[in-house]
């Protein structure tokens, strides 16, 4: 079936994905000013479904409606209708977006511009890639870097929609790079180190999505590269990470062993991997019920944080720091684990959150706090508080409600199944809004 926004797509020279989406997040984040809703520019939009609405196989739904009418400047349900490819002329003739004269031009050019912008820019890397044929030049090597940076800062802070093709295309291009042969040997190793840190981010991702198996096969692909490139910190960092897959996954004792893999690794390291691991192994312990490793390991995390220096590892941001905000959840973490009720402990770790513009601030280490604050208050009896610890988190879009984030809610909805608090109409309530919560599958992308 063939749809005006089919047609508009085509003409608009947006039928390549990367263009679609580039306009599609841009014109998202000016509606997001204009209708004075701050949510809409979180908005995401996969392949899958891009595929889905030119072919017209499906409609688009809730937000997208608001977002493709603001692109196109018409109303969805012309864009959605059928049209007759003869009769296209004299309709297009209406919608001259690049007239000088057209009163809606600052609706819809900015976005189309910087979609462009960003597409061209895209070509002249890789135009300056293949002219550097001969030798793995500073141009890409210097592209690639930068990349790397900009992506591991963000990660923590937006969906995972609005970067995971740009990070699976960044590790594409590097193992091309690594296959060709080209470059000396100190651009290989820096290859590699690269090689591990992307792998390293697609195994989060991999998690992220509720895919344990996935994610700890790029995390072991980010072993043999951080050892390739012979980068200790990058492989007890990705030890770390094996760790909180197998955490995540119900695999506990494995949980266990990498953290202290791991540790073994950081001995003599001044980065802040070392007091991750730590956090790491007291939470693994706490569920398997030792609680002398787990308050061991809590109070090595201390004692560590002390010695600490941001080494490269630290450098990149996002998830390869462990800054105190995220120690502190972790703690109180922990403490909930053991069944104790130190609602202040977890209190304070969703107070280091509250602050979204913070350097340190993740959407999905404030949901986890905050679910360990609801688990505080339940193992303290304190009912009463605990919709009001969860309600952030049931607000969050389906685009950042990953496999932790739902799982820590989970956890609060099987407490709630327990005597005493089971028969509280609150508590009732609450167990419904949970399962609707997480009835989608991990980081749901709007249809």
């Amino acid at each position: 079936m063939t749809t005006l926004l089919r047609v508009l797509i085509d003409r608009r020279g947006l039928r390549e994905f990367g263009a679609f989406q580039a306009f599609y997040l841009t014109s998202a984040k000016h509606l997001a000013k204009d209708a004075g809703e701050p949510r809409l520019a979180s908005t995401t939009i996969s392949q899958d479904t891009f595929r889905r609405w030119y072919a017209g196989e499906t409609t688009p739904q809730t937000s997208a409606r608001r977002i493709l009418s603001h692109m196109f400047d018409r109303p969805i349900e012309e864009l959605i209708q059928e049209v007759d490819l003869e009769q296209m002329e004299s309709r297009i003739g209406a919608l001259h977006i690049n007239a000088p004269d057209n009163p809606t031009r600052h609706n819809v050019d900015i976005p189309t511009m910087e979609g462009r912008v960003q597409m061209a820019a895209r070509r002249a890397i890789e135009f300056a890639i293949r002219s550097e044929s001969k030798d793995l030049g500073p141009e890409t090597m210097s592209y690639l870097q930068e990349e790397v940076r900009r992506i591991a800062k963000l990660y923590t802070r937006v969906p995972i929609g609005q970067i995971i093709d740009d990070l699976t295309e960044l590790q594409d291009m590097t193992f091309r790079l690594l296959d060709s042969g080209r470059g000396r040997l100190s651009q290989v190793r820096d290859l590699f180190e690269l090689a591990a840190i992307e792998a390293g981010m697609l195994a989060k991702a991999s998690h992220d999505l509720g895919d344990p198996h996935s994610a700890m096969t790029q995390a072991r692909s980010a072993v043999v590269s951080a050892e390739r490139a012979e980068h200790q910190a990058m492989v007890a960092w990705v030890r770390g990470l094996q760790s909180l897959i197998s955490y995540w996954a119900d695999r506990h004792q494995d949980a266990l062993d990498y953290a202290r893999l791991g540790a073994a690794l950081s001995k003599d390291l001044r980065g802040t991997v070392s007091v991750w691991l730590a956090s790491l192994e007291g939470r693994a312990a706490a569920l398997l019920g030792d609680h002398e490793t787990a308050q061991a390991s809590v109070h090595r995390a201390v004692e560590l944080r002390e010695r600490t220096e941001a080494d490269e590892v630290d450098k990149l941001g996002g998830n390869f720091e462990f800054p105190p905000a995220r120690q502190l959840y972790y703690a109180a973490e922990t403490s909930v684990l053991l069944g104790r009720a130190e609602t202040r402990l977890a209190e304070e770790a969703v107070r280091e959150f509250d602050d979204h513009d913070a350097p340190h601030w993740a959407f999905g280490d404030e949901a986890g706090a905050r679910a360990d604050l609801a688990l505080a208050r339940l193992n303290a009896n304190e009912v009463e508080g605990v919709p009001d610890a969860v309600a952030p988190i049931l607000a969050l879009p389906p685009a950042q409600r990953n496999a932790g984030i739902v799982e820590s809610v989970q956890r609060v909805r099987r407490e709630l199944l327990r005597e005493p608090v089971r028969s509280a109409t609150s508590a009732g309530r609450l167990r419904d809004e949970i399962t609707a919560f997480s009835r989608h599958r991990p980081l749901a992308l709007p249809r």
